[in-house]
């Protein structure tokens, strides 16, 4: 019952992070990978010891190779991204980041993609996000269909969308700093990212509104904003626990996992632990205001 007395300062608190994202979105925008608008990665292996990473960049600047990011990847490579490459500029490329043989290297990896892949990926990656919402959307207003009283099925559906947005915008909201501050790039496990972030959250939310639904259909509780409260009390610790335990191994992949994965999964982090925080401190006291609303007209 905690939760459900203190309901206003929990969405409040919900409220200020998504706007502090939205303003994060539109002040540090992204930086947008050649997933998406074309390019070319060349992944390389230093023999012996490997150049700092601010010597490159320096050189790279003095060359004005274009927009070059660098990424160390385990302990003697470089992940290298660039706009696409002719075969002078990929030699040249190679050149420089051998220091003109200075550093002996292996090329393991070269890939170009060219806009028109990117602009593909873009649209099918825009279309398995629409997608995807609307099958949950779809499934909500399925499972909560004999819901009626004292609030209808459709605000439950409503109010997992609600928390659905919190848990996006407020990891891309993240995302836009780390891309600001650390280069990250929108690539393809980005949009994974999402995809993961909307179901895992949706799901946890569901089954806290499935224990509401048994709850009223028992009438377990004095009111409402009650029923919900020993709901939440019933099932909160399980949806903490279960998160915390996906939460451990996503932490795991962050520090020791390969660097290309780094963002992945502190991405996955940060949608598991506002999903949580969604699904008991947002989406069932959003229904028991709905709730007091609908009393007060």
């Amino acid at each position: 019952m905690f939760i459900i007395k203190n309901k206003r300062i929990f969405i409040s608190i919900s409220i200020v992070l998504v706007l502090l994202s939205i303003v994060s979105l539109f002040v540090f925008g992204f930086r947008i990978g050649i997933d998406f608008k074309g390019g070319a990665l060349v992944e390389v292996v230093y023999k012996t010891n490997r150049p700092a990473q601010s010597d490159l960049d320096a050189v790279f600047k003095a060359l004005d190779f274009g927009s070059v990011l660098i990424q160390p990847t385990g302990e003697l490579g470089y992940i290298v991204k660039s706009l696409d490459l002719n075969e002078a500029q990929h030699s040249l490329l190679l050149k420089t980041l051998s220091q003109d043989g200075k550093s002996p290297l292996e090329e393991k990896n070269f890939n170009s993609i060219g806009p028109s892949v990117g602009r593909e990926l873009t649209r099918k990656a825009i279309i398995a996000i629409v997608l995807v919402s609307l099958a949950i959307i779809l499934f909500i207003a399925f499972a909560f269909r004999k819901i009626s009283r004292p609030v209808s099925s459709w605000k439950y559906g409503l109010m997992a969308i609600v928390s659905l947005l919190h848990d996006v915008i407020i990891p891309i909201g993240l995302f836009s700093i780390l891309s600001r501050f650390y280069g990250a790039e929108v690539d393809t496990l980005f949009v994974v990212a999402v995809l993961t972030i909307l179901g895992l959250s949706v799901s946890d939310t569901i089954v806290i509104f499935d224990r509401i639904r048994e709850n009223l259909r028992n009438k377990t509780g004095n009111s409402f904003g009650d029923t919900v409260g020993k709901s939440l009390d019933q099932s909160y610790m399980r949806s903490i626990f279960t998160s915390l335990t996906v939460i451990i191994v996503l932490l795991s992949l962050f520090f020791f996992g390969p660097e290309s994965t780094k963002y992945f999964a502190l991405m996955l982090t940060a949608g598991m632990f506002f999903g949580t925080y969604s699904s008991i401190f947002l989406a069932s006291p959003l229904l028991v205001l709905v709730e007091e609303w609908q009393n007060k007209k």
